[in-house]
């Protein structure tokens, strides 16, 4: 123990999983970020495994990931073990920004830690986007076509630089190398985020709690109670992603995306991976292109005025009891907004996928600060009624 103590390097370690305190009544809501450590770590070692024999190359590409699949020894279990651990990796991150959103982990102090954690989730939302198109199948193709295609809707250069990622005037070898080096070096990025993300939070106020309240008088070392207690949802997730892996692996992948890249034959539907639908249902639903993708990238940034937005003076929803139902309608519009996003583009999903983009930003702009507003109000009028009596 001295050791971890005296180490330079070693006392960061002791001070982030040892030694730091944190609020006793905090639950298995706040394993999230150990579990989306992990998924990073194991995003990283099978993704160096996997570069190791990947070609990137238009012409070698899918073969050289199905002679991954085929004739490296365990390769068939690395590759799934990548691309349901990418899966795995958003479902948790959404879960780990709801529980953010419900308890208020924006607010100060810990605003700096929240606005780290949305880049986090737009460079993975980047990084994510570049790895689907590395096998080279049709929707990898295709959905690369259509997402570089959206940069030209910038006014007077926009064409310009779409035709400078692609590296020529369609996706090519170049568009493949570009992105393939990107997706490569992205994560190592992503990690000293990561790092920033946890040093935001633990040097400034630590962990939140249930309550809301300041946990300064009632807190206990990380080890060994939220070590044990991170590692019963570590085996969960293991036994949950084996279970993708080795049952149903490619049930969370698109089918066309098995057909080798075929630039003269578009697929029926272009769809990106599911846990990028909400944002591409909102990007469809706005019929000018431009204005699409700002409300698609505005999606996202938007997340990052929520200490601006909720006006309410207790921290999280919890006690709030209008907020915590807008909150709720909040999440089944966004799991609407998934759905309408693997539709296809027509009646009645078109008008729906309006209605559900309208109601997205009317959380934020609107039905948030106005509940917050009145949730202040009868807070005051129960207090001087108290008062008065």
């Amino acid at each position: 123990m001295r050791t971890l103590k005296n180490n330079s390097l070693l006392k960061l370690v002791n001070a982030y999983l040892i030694d730091a305190s944190q609020p006793s009544n905090i639950s298995y809501l706040w394993n999230f970020g150990s579990l989306l450590a992990l998924c990073l770590g194991i995003q990283i070692i099978t993704g160096v495994t996997l570069a190791m024999h990947y070609s990137p190359s238009i012409l070698e590409a899918f073969n050289s990931v199905e002679h991954i699949m085929r004739d490296v020894s365990n390769g068939w279990m690395i590759r799934y073990l990548h691309s349901n651990t990418a899966s795995a990796f958003f479902f948790l991150v959404y879960l780990h920004i709801g529980r953010g959103m419900y308890y208020g982990s924006y607010k100060s102090p810990r605003t700096l830690a929240w606005s780290i954690g949305v880049i986090i989730l737009i460079l993975m939302i980047g990084t994510g986007f570049l790895g689907y198109v590395l096998p080279y199948g049709q929707m990898s193709l295709w959905g690369a076509t259509v997402i570089t295609n959206l940069i030209s809707a910038i006014p007077w250069i926009g064409q310009d630089i779409v035709e400078f990622i692609w590296g020529g005037f369609s996706v090519n070898n170049a568009t493949l190398n570009r992105f393939f080096a990107l997706h490569f070096l992205l994560p190592f990025i992503l990690a000293a985020l990561v790092l920033m993300h946890l040093i935001a939070l633990h040097d400034t106020a630590g962990s939140g709690n249930p309550l809301g309240i300041s946990g300064t008088y009632d807190r206990v070392p990380f080890a060994p109670y939220f070590l044990f207690k991170d590692l019963i949802t570590i085996f969960i997730f293991f036994f949950v992603l084996g279970f993708f892996v080795f049952f149903m692996p490619n049930y969370l992948g698109d089918s066309e995306n098995y057909i080798m890249a075929n630039p003269m034959q578009t697929p029926p539907a272009i769809v990106p991976e599911w846990y990028l639908l909400s944002f591409y249902s909102i990007l469809r639903a706005i019929p000018n292109k431009l204005l699409g993708v700002i409300c698609m990238f505005g999606a996202l940034a938007i997340l990052v005025l929520l200490p601006l937005i909720d006006l309410g003076r207790s921290r999280g929803f919890q006690f709030r009891p209008i907020s915590k139902i807008a909150f709720y309608l909040f999440v089944v519009n966004f799991l609407m907004l998934m759905k309408l996003g693997a539709c296809h583009v027509e009646d009645p999903y078109i008008m729906l996928g309006q209605i559900c983009t309208v109601v997205y930003f009317s959380f934020f702009f609107i039905v948030l600060p106005c509940v917050s507003i009145l949730e202040n109000t009868l807070t005051d009028l129960g207090t001087s009624k108290d008062g008065g009596k």
